[in-house]
């Protein structure tokens, strides 16, 4: 089960580099270091700076996977009105869990069965019950949001070439899986209930920061008029709302 996990395993080494990447002097440092022992480590995360300072790093101190995800999606969520650390976290810790192996295929690390296709998590969730039901929903929310923010452009060309669903067909099984897992009683067991229902509520801002994120930083060498299409139609490039008042 993906938790939100990722922003309480930041360290102190990932606080020390963050300070070092956005601080101007010493005397920066100092306060930067001084506030977020003060007011706690979200307000060196949540520093527009950081994100920045974090793509443009050539230090040789690499950041931690877990620093990198969650200040960029942070960051590219607040962008996008999301202002929920927690479901931030879960998101980071989705992309964290699914670059493992073929983690994404399966509805945990131990499950033995491997669901390819959505159509596949809809079935068993419809014949499963209890835990494995939750925990299929779950994955159906998951894997939706993981193929269309970090892969749209495969869903893309595989409609192109072979007539497969776009992008509104996997968002709108990834809100019902989301929804109906936070639905459920075992939610509230995992206290997972409130960012489940958020990321059905949001499903199409976590897409489009995913996006985002997936075209800058994982396949940026990447064209096509599908891309570009996406790109204008989700306000690709535009400033955050606070920098266009």
């Amino acid at each position: 089960m993906i938790a939100t996990s990722v922003r309480a395993g930041l360290t102190a080494d990932d606080m020390r580099l963050a300070i070092e990447l956005v601080a101007a002097g010493e005397a920066e440092r100092r306060r930067l270091a001084q506030r977020a022992t003060e007011e706690g480590p979200d307000t060196l995360w949540d520093d527009p700076r950081l994100m920045g300072a974090l793509l443009a790093s050539r230090d040789l101190r690499r950041p931690s996977a877990a620093l990198f995800y969650y200040v960029v999606l942070r960051r590219l969520l607040l962008e996008l009105g999301v202002d929920d650390p927690a479901v931030t976290d879960y998101c980071a810790a989705m992309v964290l869990t699914f670059g493992r192996g073929d983690r994404a295929y399966r509805t945990s690390d131990h499950d033995e069965n491997r669901y390819a296709y959505l159509v596949d998590l809809v079935e068993e969730a419809g014949r499963a019950e209890g835990e494995h039901q939750f925990r299929v929903r779950v994955h159906l929310g998951n894997f939706s949001l993981w193929l269309t923010g970090i892969f749209p452009d495969y869903i893309a060309a595989r409609r192109t070439r072979k007539g497969g669903p776009g992008l509104p067909y996997y968002e709108a099984l990834g809100r019902s899986g989301y929804l109906m897992a936070s639905e459920s009683r075992l939610a509230g067991r995992y206290g997972l209930e409130g960012v489940l229902r958020a990321a059905a509520e949001r499903f199409g801002e976590l897409r489009i920061a995913l996006n985002r994120m997936s075209d800058r930083v994982m396949f940026p060498g990447y064209s096509s008029p599908d891309r570009l299409i996406r790109q204008v139609e989700d306000g690709f490039g535009r400033p955050p709302s606070d920098e266009r008042r």
